[in-house]
């Protein structure tokens, strides 16, 4: 391909609206454009590295015995329905009406498209295990699409369903897919970890998230170096020490506190350790529910909704009006005794355990002092509500565990047999009994890996793209095209390497050599040739973008340098 040619239109200025790397840098190396918020076009350059993560996933798919085929975007609305999502999934999810005003969905997801197309042609269990896939656009309206490809309302994914007989085998299937990931995200040079995930809207029992490591990750994983756990800060299980050395239960006080609402308040107010109070916090899930923690931790609002089994969506804080209804005080005076008769109350499992808290008191200006569970209050006890944090208890080894954040570029899950039930899709086992498909998902970002790759391989410069997804293998810079014998040697060279089956691209513009030079790190080609004036002598100037040393060559010793930066990344030339 020739740079003269080629519709790459690079950006000189800083995107205003680009708060990350990987999306500031696709935009200006125009790699891609945006439409309107969270939807974006893949320009050329961009769209074969989309491709290129595609065939590295169709390749371990089909070596894992995944077949692939093509759904449609358009679900009707009556097989969301039979599962109880068409309600559940949330204001994510784009609808629409044919002229018939027929529902229909534009897919976020494919579990109960895939359930639904095989209920009817697979019908015994010779015809399983079963794989299928797809990589396809999918849909979510998103609230806030924000940091490029991370977060986006129209995003390229494939998904994947297995089906099997029983939970055993649905168990290997897994494994498979689990192995199969392991190979693609190693492939794309991805520094990952695999972590204990939340199931959320998707359902199922297990599920486990390949995370990308990168400080531009909206996801945080808690992990040990000790032992191999580790999960998302939704997922993980906090271990939280109680101390009740002193403790007897002592005769609760009314203290008060004016003005003083926030626990660090309380703190410098009452001159004790924040882990003394008990935190309440106040939500609205269509009725009011109020939520009791250790002072000096903070609530994990998905386990809190995966208690009362509702969706994020359906969970808001609840405003000064409820609050002063359910408690008779103003926002910040809100605790657990005398609280509204009728309101839930859930306490995590170590407020329980604790002696002599500090709560609020439901009481304008007021808090109460040595408050006990069981003796002042009582409430639905909830094992762990609390969000995971730097340094907590590792629950496999009892190390400490460290934090890191990671951008989320697959996930598999456990489904069990939630659609196939639910969509009545059955087969018959040895026995001829009828029996539910036991299901596994497993999805992948293809877009939001990109995305990925970007933020873990760029510098001040541009993108470094690896050998094994970049645009093109080789760029060939032309430093001045009014020289012949610079333009006669580039072109030799361009049309040598392509013979070889070199992916290349020639900057052949009449373009000033720093604007080239510019550009050609901004687009992140691996692999350089400079031909400058010793073109005439047949020598050329190599580099390999990300790395400082630029060497003069003999052009008849190029093939074999950029056959050992193939062999360095694992590929062949």
């Amino acid at each position: 391909m020739r740079m003269s040619k080629f519709y790459i239109p690079t950006l000189r200025e800083m995107p205003s609206d680009a708060e990350i790397a990987s999306h500031k840098l696709l935009l200006r190396a125009g790699m891609m454009r945006k439409l309107v918020s969270g939807v974006y076009s893949y320009l050329p350059m961009g769209y074969r590295v989309i491709r290129k993560v595609e065939q590295i996933v169709r390749e371990e798919m089909d070596r894992a015995g995944a077949q692939e085929l093509l759904m449609s975007a358009i679900q009707p609305k009556e097989i969301w329905e039979a599962s109880g999502r068409w309600e559940n999934f949330g204001p994510e999810m784009f609808r629409l009406k044919d002229r018939n005003s027929r529902e229909f969905c534009l897919g976020p997801t494919h579990e109960e498209y895939f359930t639904d197309l095989i209920k009817d042609e697979v019908k015994s269990y010779k015809q399983l295990p079963l794989n299928l896939y797809q990589i396809q656009t999918k849909y979510r309206d998103e609230k806030r699409p924000r940091f490029g490809l991370m977060r986006c309302r129209e995003f390229i994914m494939k998904d994947a369903y297995s089906f099997d007989v029983d939970e055993e085998n649905m168990k290997t299937s897994y494994q498979i897919m689990w192995e199969a990931y392991d190979e693609v995200f190693t492939r794309l040079k991805l520094k990952y970890k695999v972590v204990q995930g939340d199931t959320g809207a998707m359902g199922g029992k297990i599920s486990h998230e390949f995370m990308a490591m990168s400080e531009a990750g909206e996801s945080l994983v808690a992990y040990c170096d000790n032992c191999n756990y580790a999960a998302t800060d939704e997922k993980a299980d906090v271990v939280y020490k109680v101390n009740n050395e002193i403790e007897e239960e002592l005769n609760m006080e009314r203290v008060h506190t004016p003005n003083v609402t926030t626990i660090e308040s309380l703190v410098e107010f009452f001159g004790i350790d924040h882990g003394r109070f008990g935190k309440a916090l106040v939500y609205n899930i269509g009725e009011p529910i109020v939520a009791i923690i250790p002072g000096d931790r903070e609530l994990n609002e998905t386990k809190l909704c995966n208690y009362l089994g509702i969706g994020e969506h359906d969970l808001e804080l609840a405003n000064e009006e409820i609050i002063l209804d359910i408690t008779g005080a103003n926002k910040g005076f809100t605790g657990p005794v005398g609280i509204k008769k009728g309101v839930k109350v859930l306490v995590d499992s170590r407020i329980a355990k604790m002696k002599n808290l500090i709560v609020g008191g439901n009481e304008t200006d007021y808090h109460l002092k040595n408050v006990n569970y069981g003796r002042d209050f009582t409430g639905e006890v909830v094992e762990d509500l609390l969000l995971v944090r730097e340094g907590d208890i590792c629950p496999k080894c009892g190390e400490q565990l460290k934090m890191e954040r990671g951008i989320e570029v697959g996930n598999i899950f456990q489904l069990g047999t939630k659609y196939s039930s639910a969509l009545d899709s059955n087969f018959l086992d040895e026995n001829g009994k009828e029996k539910p498909f036991v299901m596994g998902c497993y999805g992948i970002g293809v877009s939001r890996s990109v995305a990925a790759v970007v933020e873990q391989y760029h510098d001040e410069n541009g993108i470094i793209w690896p050998l094994v997804v970049a645009p093109y293998h080789v760029i060939i810079t032309v430093v001045n095209t009014k020289d012949e014998s610079q333009v006669n040697l580039g072109e030799k060279l361009y049309q040598e390497l392509g013979v070889l089956g070199v992916e290349v691209i020639i900057d052949d513009r009449n373009e000033r050599a720093g604007v080239k030079f510019k550009d050609r790190d901004l687009i992140g080609i691996p692999i350089r040739i400079t031909v400058g004036k010793k073109a005439g002598e047949s020598i050329v100037e190599y580099s390999v973008r990300g790395e400082e040393d630029k060497q003069e060559v003999e052009v008849d010793k190029l093939i074999s340098l950029i056959e050992e930066e193939f062999t360095k990344e694992g590929l062949k030339l």
